[in-house]
């Protein structure tokens, strides 16, 4: 019967025991700081700012192609620095989140409300910071020619199906 419980004829000592209750513990802890995240509605994996709002990723490389004129330039410039500023700070107020869950975690009782309402007005705050830089880039869009919107859509075009791609061999099982 002991073998069929701890896969040994004889019991696991105190210390194996207490190794354990740690691994029960850490798996409990993991849980629970999942749970708390998803409840929150905190993305687990957030990258603020990588998304097709900021083309900057994927037009940088294409920018010599567009031949932007001085004022293209000038646009071009304001709405990459507004691009990374929006990011930078969106980066810092998912940070402080996680801060406070830690905070609110090593409490007795935490007090998941208030943090779940400072996510809420952080996502509000980075989705202004969003539509701002999306509104930026958008402004220069609408002052190119029709061959330099050929350039962005064969651009992005171009990256998207790269982007899906890499996501298909991700998800593809592996070949014997």
């Amino acid at each position: 019967m002991l073998r069929l419980v701890y896969g040994t004829r004889h019991p696991p000592g105190p210390q194996r025991l207490n190794e354990r209750k740690a691994m029960a513990m850490k798996s409990l802890l993991c849980a629970a700081t999942t749970a708390a995240f998803l409840a929150l509605g905190i993305p687990c994996q957030a990258r603020p700012g990588h998304d097709l709002d900021s083309p900057l990723p994927m037009l940088s490389a294409a920018k010599a192609n567009l031949n932007l004129n001085t004022s293209q330039q000038l646009q071009w410039d304001n709405a990459a620095a507004q691009a990374k500023a929006a990011h930078a700070a969106m980066r810092a107020n998912f940070e402080q989140v996680g801060a406070a869950l830690q905070t609110e975690l090593g409490k007795a009782e935490p007090d998941l409300a208030s943090v779940s309402a400072l996510a809420d007005n952080l996502r509000q705050q980075n989705e202004a910071l969003r539509k701002s830089a999306r509104d930026a880039w958008l402004a220069l869009y609408a002052t190119f020619t029709p061959d330099q919107k050929a350039v962005v859509r064969d651009t992005l075009k171009t990256g998207i199906e790269r982007m899906q791609a890499h996501r298909g061999m991700r998800g593809a099982p592996a070949q014997n």
